[in-house]
């Protein structure tokens, strides 16, 4: 009985998660698809706790879903966007095209990440994360790389991220 709850909620949480993104990115208002992406992420996050990664999933809800998706209205509504129609976008040929490269690329990129010998470089020994945990915790065991080894990518993050900030500020700015 348990394997069959277990496996229902993994695809009801997993269909939601795909029609939640589907919806998403056909919205044309930039707050309803901001909202979807919250759907998305919660669904995600409950996907990462069925799976026994708890932290990550909390930290899924609160960086993700709080956080980043705050910062994301925010500029969305400091920018004062209005109606989708005043946009111009890539709708022409020119826009298939570029879709169309961008998603061979993704294909290209999916392809290689299959591939066995690739595959085989990926996959941890057998006991790898329980040997962390137990030398420095689970939180020690996600932020030691994270504050040693990729400190640049963490902080030039932030920079991108306060840059964003900052731009949409200039952007969204009255003209006296």
């Amino acid at each position: 009985m348990p394997d069959f709850f277990y496996t229902f909620h993994f695809y009801l949480f997993g269909l939601i998660a795909i029609a939640s993104a589907i919806v998403f990115v056909t919205r044309k208002s930039p707050v309803a698809a901001a909202l979807w992406l919250v759907n998305v992420l919660f669904s995600l996050a409950a996907l990462f706790v069925m799976l026994g990664a708890h932290f990550v999933g909390v930290i899924q809800v609160i960086v993700y879903a709080g956080a980043i998706m705050v910062v994301f209205l925010f500029v969305v509504m400091l920018l004062n966007l209005g109606h989708v129609t005043d946009f111009n976008d890539l709708r022409g040929t020119s826009g298939r095209v570029i879709g169309g490269l961008f998603g061979l690329a993704l294909l290209a990129q999916l392809l290689a990440a299959t591939t066995p010998q690739l595959a085989a470089s990926f996959t941890l020994r057998e006991g790898t994360i329980d040997q962390q945990a137990a030398s420095l915790g689970a939180v020690g065991a996600i932020a030691q790389p994270l504050f040693n080894d990729y400190l640049l990518a963490f902080e030039l993050t932030s920079v991108l991220l306060l840059v964003a900030v900052v731009g949409a500020v200039m952007v969204g700015r009255r003209r006296v």
